[in-house]
């Protein structure tokens, strides 16, 4: 089969023909349709993302979309001609999906929702993951709470907004002035995030803060996040609190913090089941008409995946970007 392949960091990816993989237990063979693209993948390509512990050589890729050829022995729930997807490899030791063919965990995978194209379905599982992981597992979102996404119009931003607002809050979203209008079309008040933390928390809050608050950008908005939290209660999510932050402002308004780690159970192995159980909630909001991703207009192929992470790395993005693995329209 035809993959695209990070030989050494920092180098060039290189598409070849590659042995095709075959389902051994628990697995399930799947010919991949699409494949989402992530800024991380573009970090791993550089060698800036030691926390992904890619092996090398390696076939990049989290995100996959596909049809199901064939299962292994102990695989019960799918079944040869089922669409899938989830967040199935490209990290540590498992094979990406920019490739024509993936044998992954069948835990990690769910039906693809059936309103979505293929295209769509792979833009999501990375991004509903961190999301839903920090809301819903951590946050326990829900009606009454005034949650604050950081990042609205981003990839795991815009669907943080989604899964909030199906579960009944109200969703706040800081971006860029150009920005605003994608954060108000999916029904979050836009907050230009050049805006004082102070300003907003009395517009919106009157002065006590926002319920739920999460980070998708990092370095100094995470610490905006500490200052923005309601006092006692308020929980603040990160899926970039890797820096080096003073927690005295969330201290001091009796607060709480919790990080997203979203490539722990493909790293480690523990906890897979819940991601299937993730994307199965997902599948139901998709069907629901609750969740639809933002898609980059523009078309890449294997062929063309090293544009893709430029488009990635010089932020002209307009939505997730995917690649085509098998896509005919």
């Amino acid at each position: 089969m035809r993959a695209v392949v990070l030989e050494e960091f920092d180098t060039p990816l290189v598409l070849k023909e590659v042995d095709k993989p075959t389902a051994g237990p628990g697995q399930v063979l799947v010919k991949v349709k699409a494949s989402g693209v992530n800024p991380l993948d573009a970090k791993i390509r550089a060698g800036k993302a030691a926390h992904a512990q890619r092996k090398l050589p390696g076939v990049l890729g989290m995100d996959l979309a596909g049809v199901v050829e064939a299962v292994g022995a102990g695989v019960s729930d799918f079944a040869p001609g089922d669409e899938v997807y989830g967040l199935t490899g490209g990290v540590g030791d498992l094979q990406g999906s920019l490739a024509e063919y993936a044998a992954v965990d069948a835990r990690l995978l769910a039906q693809k929702p059936a309103p979505l194209t293929m295209r769509e379905a792979a833009a999501l599982p990375l991004v509903v993951i961190t999301a839903w992981e920090g809301l819903v597992d951590r946050a326990q979102v829900g009606a009454g709470h005034k949650v604050l996404i950081h990042g609205g119009a981003g990839g795991i931003g815009h669907v943080a907004i989604q899964i909030a607002r199906a579960r009944g809050a109200e969703v706040f979203a800081t971006e860029s002035a150009r920005k605003l209008e994608v954060v108000e079309g999916l029904g979050a008040t836009a907050i230009d995030y050049t805006t004082p933390v102070e300003e907003y928390v009395a517009q919106h809050t009157g002065g006590e803060g926002f319920d739920i608050i999460f980070d998708t950008v990092g370095g100094a908005v995470l610490d905006a996040s500490f200052a923005a939290a309601r006092i006692y209660t308020g929980h603040v999510l990160s899926s970039l609190g890797w820096g080096t932050h003073s927690i005295a402002p969330l201290s001091f308004r009796g607060a709480t913090y919790s990080g997203v780690f979203t490539l722990l159970p493909m790293l480690t192995g523990r906890g897979r089941e819940h991601h299937g159980e993730i994307m199965r909630e997902a599948t139901a909001l998709a069907e629901a008409g609750l969740l639809t991703p933002l898609l980059d207009p523009r078309r890449f192929t294997l062929e063309t995946v090293p544009d893709a992470h430029a488009a990635i790395e010089d932020r002209t993005a307009q939505g997730k970007i995917v690649v085509d693995i098998d896509i005919e329209d």
